[in-house]
C-alpha cells in the first residue's frame, strides 16, 4: 500500500471517518458496493460524497487496483446511463465531444453526441491523452454545457465524471494541469487490498461478472433529491471558522507555493456538508471537514520542495491547524 495511504487510514480523524456508519437511505448502496470493492471503506464513503456534492471523482492507482471496478458500480448502483471512453495519445476532442457529420438522405449536417453526453462518463487513463483533448473536458466539467461550432449544447442531469489516472512515473503520461485537476472535487487511490479481503477476491467470483449482476438501488430523482438535501445541510460559524484556518494556514505556509483558492474552499465545504449528510447529521461539524480535507485539498497544492503526495499535503494542513473551541 502507498505510504501516505496507510498513514492516512491510520489518522485519528479517518479512524473516526471509518467508524462512522453510512445513513439508512444509502447503506443498501453502500451495501453493494462494499460486496464489489472490499476492503475500502473510505474510499466507497469518499466515492459516494463526491457524487452526492454533485462533483467529479479522480481515482489514482496502479493498473489493476480495482479503478474501473468502482467506476462501473458506481454507476451501476446509482442506476445512471454511463459511458466509458479509454483516453490514448490519438483520441481528439471530437471523440470525447461530438462532431458535425454530414447526412446524404437529408442534404444537411446532423451533429453526432460524443460519449460526453451521458449521465456518468469514465474517462479511462485520462492522462494517457494529449493536454488538447484532456482540456476539452474543462467547459464541460464545470458548466455542464458543450460549445461547439457556435452552438452550446446542454448535458444531462446529473452529469458526473469519473476519471482513472495512471502514476505519473508510468510511461505515456501526461500531467493533468492544475486547472483541470481543480475541476475534480475529491481525488482518492484505491490502495493494495487488506489480506483478507484480497484472499476472498483470489477464491471468488470475478468482479466483472458481478458488475453484470448489479442492480440500481437509487433513482435519479432520490440521487437528486439527496443532493438537495446535502446542501441544505447547516453550517455554523463555529465550523466555518475552522474551514477558514484551514485555507488560511495554506496560504501563510511556507510549505507550498499557492495556497488554496477560494473555489477549494467551497468544494471542502460541499463535500464536508454531503460527507455529513451521508453520516446521518443535519449539522456541519469541524469532523466533517477533517474527514474530507485531504482528499478535497491535497491535489490542489503545490509543495515547494517538490515533493508530490497531495494525501500528505492535505495532512500537512490539518495537523497544524487547531481545531477552534
Amino acid at each position: 500500500m502507498n505510504t501516505s495511504l496507510a498513514q492516512a487510514q491510520s489518522h485519528p480523524a479517518m479512524q473516526a471517518a471509518l467508524e462512522t456508519p453510512v445513513r439508512q437511505e444509502m447503506q443498501a448502496t453502500f451495501d453493494t458496493l462494499n460486496q464489489l470493492i472490499l476492503g475500502k471503506p473510505m474510499q466507497l464513503k469518499l466515492s459516494l460524497t463526491c457524487l452526492l456534492a454533485d462533483g467529479h471523482l479522480l481515482l489514482e492507482d496502479l493498473p489493476g487496483m480495482g479503478k474501473t471496478v468502482l467506476s462501473h458500480a458506481l454507476a451501476g448502483v446509482l442506476g445512471l446511463a454511463y459511458k466509458r471512453v479509454q483516453f490514448t495519445n490519438d483520441l481528439l476532442p471530437a471523440d470525447l465531444l461530438g462532431a458535425s457529420v454530414f447526412d446524404k438522405e437529408q442534404g444537411n449536417f446532423r451533429f453526432i453526441e460524443g460519449p460526453v453526453f451521458s449521465e456518468l462518463l469514465l474517462a479511462d487513463e485520462i492522462n494517457r491523452a494529449t493536454p488538447k483533448t484532456q482540456s476539452a473536458l474543462l467547459e464541460a466539467m464545470e458548466e455542464r454545457q458543450v460549445s461547439l461550432e457556435g452552438e452550446t449544447r446542454k448535458l444531462p442531469d446529473p452529469f458526473f465524471v469519473i476519471a482513472t489516472q495512471n502514476p505519473a512515473e508510468q510511461v505515456g503520461t501526461s500531467a493533468l494541469p492544475e486547472s483541470q485537476l481543480d475541476r475534480f472535487l475529491i481525488r482518492i487511490q484505491m490502495g493494495y487490498p487488506v489480506r483478507d479481503a484480497e484472499l476472498q477476491i483470489l477464491a471468488g467470483q470475478s468482479r466483472r461478472e458481478m458488475l453484470q449482476e448489479l442492480s440500481a438501488s437509487l433513482t435519479t430523482e432520490q440521487l437528486r433529491d439527496y443532493q438537495q438535501q446535502a446542501k441544505a445541510v447547516h453550517c455554523s460559524e463555529h465550523a466555518l471558522g475552522y474551514l477558514y484556518d484551514l485555507l488560511n494556514y495554506s496560504r501563510q505556509s511556507e510549505l507550498f507555493i499557492n495556497g488554496l483558492s477560494t473555489r477549494g474552499g467551497l468544494g471542502v465545504l460541499n463535500a464536508a456538508r454531503a460527507w455529513a449528510w451521508l453520516a446521518g447529521s443535519d449539522n456541519l461539524l469541524p469532523q466533517h471537514i477533517q474527514a474530507v480535507f485531504p482528499y478535497v485539498a491535497g491535489h490542489r497544492l503545490q509543495r515547494r520542495d517538490g515533493y508530490s503526495d497531495p494525501l500528505d499535503n492535505g495532512f500537512q494542513v490539518l495537523q497544524q491547524v487547531a481545531v477552534p473551541r
